[in-house]
């Protein structure tokens, strides 16, 4: 596992065995996002596969700060096989404190980058971007550093399930 991390940003690196192509399936499929998912906040997601820049698609959230909600995330950057990232915007709160955000974008940005070690062995990185956003976010998330465990899980999750889905039964 590998850390890189700027003021406000931050990418967890790890080797997978498997190819950018499974990989990259399992990415652009947002239902596969809840079982990949380190932190324990995603609830739901559509299946489908995501293609290009511009796709949006919802997920159902919980955390112990703000309840229920669900997140829009629109498609910011789609390169097949090597990256897929998004911009998050929240679409539905359940506590009244939180309403007054429904349809505002904190400009932080999530995303996977793919590189090829082999035909069958991947970096996978994940990345998370607060550059842009308010400082609110900035000191919220110390900058991205909070989300460093919960991206490691992610990645291990990757690994699991690809592991489950390509051994033989």
């Amino acid at each position: 596992m590998r850390v890189e991390q700027t003021e406000n940003a931050v990418a967890v690196t790890m080797r997978v065995d498997a190819s950018t192509t499974t990989i990259f399936a399992m990415l652009c499929d947002p239902a596969s996002h809840v079982a990949m998912d380190g932190s324990g906040m995603l609830r739901s997601a559509p299946a489908g596969a995501l293609s290009q820049v511009g796709e949006r698609f919802s997920v159902e959230m919980t955390n112990d700060f703000m309840g229920e909600y669900e997140m829009t995330n629109e498609i910011i950057a789609f390169e097949p096989n090597r990256l897929i990232q998004w911009e998050p915007t929240l679409t539905r709160a359940s506590r009244p404190e939180d309403r007054d955000g429904v349809g505002e974008s904190a400009r932080q940005r999530w995303g996977y980058v793919l590189t090829p070690v082999s035909d069958t062995v991947t970096d996978v990185t994940e990345t998370f971007d607060c550059i842009d956003s308010d400082d609110w976010l900035k000191e919220a998330t110390k900058g991205g550093e909070l989300w460093i465990d919960a991206m490691t899980k992610t990645l291990n999750n990757i690994a699991d399930q690809i592991e489950k889905t390509t051994q033989p039964r």
